[in-house]
């Protein structure tokens, strides 16, 4: 039976039900991908998080599939975003996907496989080569749409005119890259409105302070608060955070209305996740440019006919999204992809479709997880963290040097996933920078960016 499948998020009333009709036999699913930007996890409340509004997201869990350890692989540059999409739109890893290929990505091969496919998504960061394959494509004016206080409305109003519009000669694939919430996180007073700062708790491994250098202390993103970072900056940012998610929750709800308006949501297939988590506060971060679950998992949830309520802690990359549509819709997946079909997971005849996984951010942190076990590398300052997840699943305890045998089997195995996926990154350095950081060291730091930023400006 045609399967469906859908990915939402959206803060006016929910619209699920326990179940959905299923589609006749004969009728292709519509495919729905809604795709965030920065969204953590953790940001949603079925999921554990009673402080931010999410009701719809909220039905989708009650009614569909939740993969709870869904990674981004990591990044070859500060905008982690980037990375993360040329890996989910072409369903291959951090070091072997091709921004210029366009046949055998995941647009291109929906079309191909008969569906009218329409992508709107923002400018910036983006993979835009693979977006030629679309039928219809678009993109927003990311700062105008991130400081216009109702994040997702933009992309929410051209959805709706294109369902309202559409033929049905053939079925649609979907593809809402949200710019939220991403910052600037300007929202409207009547989303802010949902939360007091006073009232939102701290993450619970909230530090003023990263420990040591990891690498990236002063980048763009760590310069949106001041060091030390305070409880009352992070819970502001925190508010505004929340105000965004709920804007495209509310905005995504417009456009399953009109799925249902239309009679094309029960033959609808709906994905919701995002390119990777963010820190705010985290660990004394506030980007995504780390190892740490705050920033490199991301929420995925698949929802529609067919597709059983539950949840698994199966791992998996943001980029066996693609191959796991192909599956749902039975389309072919095209050959020799580096993304693996979740079906097996979904349908309940598997408990995983990896053992590990690999993660790597520039030349400054490579990580590896294995069970329970996650270590990261900083090779740069001759760093090395071991924590043990399911007792320590904040990452607040180093068993580096009182665990020396996992950290050496561990270590073996970061090495080996180095090689299956061709990262030639060295773990050791011969001259490694000094860990050491303060608050004085940070500011100094960012100084001298910031200098050197002005500099580079007027030499254009």
């Amino acid at each position: 039976m045609a399967r469906m499948l859908l990915v939402l998020c959206c803060f006016s009333a929910p619209f699920f039900m326990d179940h959905r009709v299923q589609a006749a036999d004969a009728a292709k699913p519509n495919v729905l991908f809604l795709f965030t930007d920065d969204q953590r996890a953790d940001t949603i409340a079925a999921l554990g998080n009673p402080h931010i509004k999410t009701p719809n997201i909220d039905e989708l869990v009650r009614s569909g599939f939740v993969f709870n350890n869904a990674y981004c692989m990591g990044s070859t540059m500060p905008a982690v975003c980037n990375p993360s999409r040329h890996m989910m739109h072409s369903g291959m890893s951090l070091f072997r996907y091709d921004p210029k290929q366009i046949e055998g990505t995941f647009g291109e091969t929906m079309k191909r496989a008969g569906y009218t496919t329409y992508h709107e998504s923002k400018r910036g960061n983006t993979a835009r080569k693979y977006h030629t394959a679309f039928d219809h494509s678009q993109y927003l004016n990311d700062q105008a749409e991130r400081t216009s206080g109702h994040h997702g409305r933009t992309i929410a109003n051209h959805a709706v005119k294109f369902l309202k519009d559409y033929d049905r000669d053939n079925p649609f694939f979907m593809y809402l890259g949200f710019a939220g919430p991403h910052d600037p996180r300007v929202a409207a007073e009547e989303w802010k409105a949902l939360y007091d700062p006073a009232e939102l708790p701290l993450p619970e491994n909230y530090k003023p302070l990263h420990p040591f250098d990891n690498g990236e202390m002063v980048i763009r993103d760590e310069q949106l608060a001041p060091w030390p970072r305070t409880e009352e900056t992070v819970r502001e940012h925190l508010r505004d955070y929340y105000a965004c998610i709920s804007s495209i929750d509310f905005n995504i709800g417009r456009i399953i209305a009109t799925l249902k308006e239309t009679g094309q949501f029960d033959n609808t297939i709906i994905v919701f996740s995002s390119d990777h988590g963010l820190a705010v506060g985290s660990h004394g971060l506030f980007g995504k440019q780390s190892l740490y679950e705050h920033s490199m998992r991301a929420p995925l949830i698949f929802s529609g006919p067919g597709i059983p309520h539950g949840q698994s802690d199966a791992f998996c990359y943001l980029f066996d999204i693609f191959p796991t549509v192909c599956d749902l819709t039975h389309v072919p997946i095209p050959a020799d992809l580096d993304g693996k079909s979740l079906t097996p997971v979904i349908d309940g005849k598997a408990a995983g479709i990896r053992d590990d996984i690999f993660l790597a951010y520039r030349n400054v942190m490579r990580g590896v997880r294995h069970g329970d076990w996650k270590l990261i590398r900083y090779p740069q300052v001759n760093v090395t963290q071991l924590f043990n997840l399911r007792e320590d699943p904040l990452e607040l305890h180093n068993l580096s040097e009182s665990d020396q045998e996992q950290t050496d089997r561990m270590m073996t195995l970061l090495i080996k996933q180095q090689s299956v996926y061709g990262d030639k990154q060295p773990l050791i350095v011969e001259n490694p920078q000094p860990a050491t950081i303060t608050v004085e060291m940070i500011n100094k730091a960012a100084e001298q960016a910031a200098n050197k930023k002005r500099k580079a400006k007027r030499r254009k």
